[in-house]
Formats: C-alpha cells, sequence, structure tokens
C-alpha cells in the first residue's frame, strides 16, 4: 500500500524481477480518514484472511500542517489513520490468528503525548516534538491492541538512509554521522522479525529494536495513559465501540 500508483508499480515490477510473482498493491492517503476506509473495505473485500497487519506508513514534517479532515499531519498519519485502519480489519484480522506489527521509534521515549491536545493546538508547536508524541502514541496503541487480545508489537526501526523527513536539518546530520544511519533492508529487519517469528505474539505489547525487546518509558507503557489516548482516538476517527464508521 501507498501514495503513489507510480512509486507503488515501481516497488512491485522490482519485486516481480526478484521473486518471479507480483504482489498486490493499493493506493490510499493517509491524510484522508476517507481514503482510509474505502482502503480497509477494499482489503476484506480482496482478502478473506489477514495474517499480518503491517503498520509503517509515517511522516515528519517541520511545518505544521494540516490534513484535510483538519488535524495535524503528523499525528493523523503517523497514529489516528493507522489507528482507523487497524479498528476497520481487526475482526478479520483477529479470526485470521494474525498479528499487528507498527513501526514506532526510538523518539516515543521523548513523548509528552497529550490525548486532549492530539494535535498540539494548545501547546507550543514543536515539530520533533510533536513528531516523538505521534511515535510515543504508535507504543500506546499496541499495548491498548495487546490488553484487547490482539498479537501486537511495535520498534525501532533506525535512522535509515531514505528520504524521510528531509527537510529536516536534524536528520540530515544524522545521516552524515559515521555508523549512525543504516539502509532500508536493515531498518525493515525488525519488522521482518517480528511478523514472521514467534516473537510476535509472545511479546505483546511490547517495544522491540533490532530484533529484540528493548526498555521503553513510561509514558510508552502506561495502560491508563494507551486507555485515554484509545477512546480519543476512537472519537477523532469517528469509529463506533464496535470498530465501524
Amino acid at each position: 500500500m501507498g501514495r503513489s500508483r507510480a512509486g507503488l508499480d515501481s516497488v512491485a515490477d522490482r519485486i516481480a524481477g526478484l521473486h518471479g510473482r507480483r504482489p498486490d498493491t493499493s493506493i490510499a492517503d493517509f491524510t484522508s480518514f476517507e481514503d482510509v476506509t474505502r482502503l480497509a473495505a477494499d482489503l476484506l473485500d480482496r482478502y478473506e484472511r489477514i495474517d499480518v497487519l503491517a503498520n509503517n506508513a509515517g511522516v515528519m514534517s517541520t511545518e505544521r500542517r494540516l490534513t484535510r479532515d483538519g488535524h495535524e499531519m503528523m499525528i493523523q498519519v503517523n497514529h489516528l489513520s493507522p489507528f482507523l485502519l487497524t479498528n476497520l480489519l481487526l475482526d478479520r484480522v483477529m479470526a485470521s490468528g494474525g498479528r499487528v506489527v507498527t513501526t514506532s521509534s526510538g523518539a516515543a521515549r521523548t513523548g509528552r503525548l497529550d490525548p486532549a491536545d492530539l494535535d498540539r493546538s494548545r501547546r507550543r508547536w514543536s515539530a520533533w516534538l510533536q513528531y516523538s508524541d505521534t511515535k510515543q502514541a504508535n507504543s500506546l496503541f499496541t499495548v491498548g491492541l495487546a490488553r484487547r487480545g490482539v498479537a501486537a508489537t511495535c520498534f525501532h526501526p533506525g535512522v535509515i538512509r531514505t528520504g524521510f523527513a528531509s527537510d529536516s536539518l536534524y536528520m540530515k546530520l544524522l545521516l552524515v554521522l559515521p555508523g549512525v544511519a543504516r539502509t532500508p533492508e536493515q531498518g525493515a529487519s525488525t519488522l521482518v522479525h517480528l511478523a514472521t517469528t514467534s516473537d510476535g505474539v509472545e511479546h505483546s505489547g511490547r517495544f522491540f529494536a533490532k530484533s529484540v525487546p528493548s526498555s521503553a518509558t513510561r509514558g510508552m507503557t502506561d495502560p491508563v495513559l494507551a486507555a485515554t489516548l484509545w477512546e480519543q482516538s476512537v472519537a477523532v476517527t469517528g469509529l463506533s465501540p464496535t470498530g465501524q464508521v
């Protein structure tokens, strides 16, 4: 799944060239809840089983931007839209004995998430603080899923050599420091590990780095904060208590 048809086709063609089978693709823009809802309906129509749902969409912007739904872009793309998609697909995932893997970040450790102010409209704006809040939300969402009996984990991929956060001077600095940045393949390794091994089930609710459980702050694991975030996310995305919109 991705936003760009050209980008998806390029990746699908590369996979087909390597493995002889072209994967299915779907387009959706996570700045739109309507797009996410349409994507969920399409996936449910296509697949009788969902064994792994990998929430890997993410964005970091140094400017404060609003989506068409009126939310700050990072919190919608990084948390609210994956929250919506996961809940719309959750019955199918659980019926399949599947698991949910969410890309978080070590930045979650510095998050100061306020569920009553997800858009950071009533607090001082800071791009990196807001990004950290969204990554903290990923971890808390994982805790919330685990408390509902879902096999769910999240992980820190590391600093990856991609176009992510390309307008950030801090990210540009990290990319040139020796030994800091990793390849996309290295960054994906923990996701693949959690999607394919027993760790993705046996350590539900945990935060991973380099394919092993990693330390997490109280703010990343607090069950009360996770529950409050869940309730606020339900309200913001328009979900009903039964997981429908």
